[in-house]
């Protein structure tokens, strides 16, 4: 699904916990790029990890996956992921997480004068369990030869928007045993590869160990694939019946990241409320 460009402007505004404080300790992002998986192979794609200041080696580390990882690490964006982290962690508002913001992968062009092709959607949109195989046996164990990660499902968390929000929570649909936190700003849970189908789907499954986080806007896209603000409602309104540990926000944004990311502190704070901050 295409993503319109986001600028942060009047209504939905950063507070200060995604600003940059004095007297924080500040974490380390590096930039790395994948080209080796075996579950999408040809595919190129850039990731960034952050590490808190307070990472001790000898400790597991909570981890944060987040999908179309440029936007979330950007520190002009609409979320500014590792501001934020270092200023909750510092408060001991979450526990001490490593972050992982990975791009969707790209296909280079086969030939001169080519043009490369995106492979979002196939990777973000598919109702399988091909991308959390991405994760776990492609890219992650990268990670994992220089940080110390925890093995706790209830440890790990993945975060998306638009495509990459119904991603998330494939994620951890599809694997509860390695990923039991979402964070979802407007996701398409819509028929752009069946994901209009997830609220029947969660109806009739027995409940999984799965806390989520849904944010959407009123003013969101209304298009041949299905309306937004109604799919999230219906994924409500599914997580709802069937006892989930959920939380659904209705602002009155469009198809952008200006509400999530202004209340991405929130967020963290409600998805972490009872994990071990030490």
């Amino acid at each position: 699904m295409a993503f319109i460009p986001f600028s942060l402007g009047l209504g939905y505004e950063l507070s200060e916990d995604s600003k940059p404080q004095d007297g924080v300790p500040k974490g380390k992002v590096t930039k790395y790029q994948f080209t080796d998986s075996e579950v999408y192979p040809g595919t190129v794609r850039d990731y960034w990890v952050y590490v808190p200041q307070q990472y001790d080696k000898s400790k597991p580390a909570c981890l944060m996956v987040f999908q179309d990882g440029a936007w979330y690490q950007n520190l002009s964006g609409h979320t500014r992921a590792s501001i934020v982290f270092d200023n909750l962690i510092h408060k001991k508002e979450i526990p001490v997480i490593i972050g992982v913001f990975i791009n969707p992968g790209i296909i280079p062009p086969q030939k001169e004068g080519g043009k490369p092709r995106k492979n979002r959607s196939l990777e973000y949109d598919t109702l399988s369990d091909q991308y959390a195989k991405f994760l776990l046996n492609d890219l992650l164990p990268e990670v994992q030869k220089k940080y110390n990660i925890t093995e706790d499902p209830m440890g790990r968390s993945a975060c998306g928007i638009s495509s990459g929000g119904i991603c998330a929570w494939t994620v951890a649909w599809e694997r509860p045993d390695q990923f039991r936190k979402v964070i979802s700003y407007i996701g398409s849970f819509t028929n752009i590869r069946g994901g209009h189908n997830y609220p029947a789907i969660i109806r009739k499954t027995e409940k999984k160990p799965i806390r989520v986080f849904l944010q959407e806007g009123e003013n969101d896209l209304d298009n041949l694939h299905g309306n937004w603000p109604l799919a999230n409602r219906q994924m409500a309104a599914a997580l709802k019946f069937s006892g989930y540990d959920y939380k659904f926000v209705m602002g009155d944004g469009s198809h952008n990241g200006k509400h999530g990311g202004s209340i991405f502190p929130d967020m963290l704070r409600w998805l972490w409320r009872d994990y071990p901050k030490d």
